[in-house]
């Protein structure tokens, strides 16, 4: 008897004991929960993100009403941009959970990421090269070479009249993002190959105050993002490109060729709740977030 007795105290001191781990565990894991997660990068990725993460927020308002396992932390889905190419470098030096890009991802910032790399992409842009519509050349033109917006964004070709001869003589203003945006590095590629784009060219923060300048000026021209595009159809005006128009369908097959991926990259395995969150960006919600953004979305 005396035997059972200490057998039956020590299974108790031993559950006692388990159950203080146990409780310990669980405390340790809401400490270390972090209820923020940090998108930084691509301006032209920025402003989905930013939606899907309010959608997500109202949806849900806590972490625990996503999963039970979470804590009753408010959800925070934090945004930054800076153009696409802070999105890889903030993620290698740990200053945010996911880096965003309106291009491709460069072999040197694949290698700064490391062997956990993993990148989603989110959408489809182009590269619209667009006029406001009050430029009597949106009813004279409706396809321009590469070899002509090469010309023109050079500064080879500095007024209107140059392109067809019944304009009036009025200079061409560029627009263009500033060199950190993913867009000038897409359209280096694809149209300038090394030609050095004019010095007169006006700078802009964004792809929305990028079309937002040719929206206010009739004699601007430049490469508004596809997204953008769509949001203001009613103020400007896109050429074909070499004989192809910037369609949704031209782009997903590859014809229109001024076009970049929209997408976000890490450089560690998700936690459960950067999992959830990932879910949801592709999800119906969302894909419908994403159209609402004038994108296309890749999945």
């Amino acid at each position: 008897m005396k035997h059972a007795k200490s057998l039956a105290a020590f299974v108790l001191a031993l559950a006692m004991l388990l159950s203080l781990f146990t409780a310990c565990g669980q405390k340790s894991n809401a400490d270390n929960f972090r209820a923020q997660i940090h998108f930084c990068g691509s301006t032209s990725l920025a402003p989905v993100i930013a939606s899907i993460g309010a959608s997500f927020q109202e949806e849900y308002g806590t972490w625990d009403k996503v999963d039970s396992r979470f804590p009753a932390q408010a959800i925070d889905i934090a945004v930054t941009s800076g153009g696409s190419g802070d999105g890889p470098s903030s993620v290698a030096d740990g200053t945010a959970d996911f880096g965003m890009l309106a291009r491709g991802v460069k072999d040197s910032e694949k290698a700064a990421l490391g062997e956990g790399y993993a990148e989603y992409l989110v959408a489809y842009d182009a590269l619209t090269i667009s006029v406001n519509r009050a430029n009597p050349i949106a009813g004279k033109l409706d396809n321009l070479s590469t070899d002509t917006i090469r010309k023109i964004f050079s500064g080879e070709l500095t007024y209107w009249d140059e392109l067809d001869e019944s304009l009036e003589h009025k200079e061409i203003v560029l627009v263009i993002r500033d060199l950190s945006g993913g867009a000038a590095e897409v359209f280096e590629k694809n149209v300038m190959q090394g030609t050095p784009i004019s010095a007169n060219a006006i700078q802009s923060p964004s792809m929305g105050a990028l079309a937002a300048k040719i929206a206010e000026n009739p004699y601007a021209i430049g490469y508004a993002g596809y997204g953008v595009y769509q949001m203001n159809e009613a103020n400007l005006f896109a050429f074909q490109v070499n004989g192809v128009a910037p369609t949704e369908e031209n782009i997903l097959n590859g014809s229109y060729t001024i076009q970049r991926p929209v997408q976000f990259v890490t450089n560690r395995p998700l936690t459960a709740a950067e999992q959830v969150f990932v879910d949801y960006i592709f999800s119906d919600t969302g894909r419908a977030i994403v159209r609402e953004n004038g994108y296309i979305p890749a999945y």
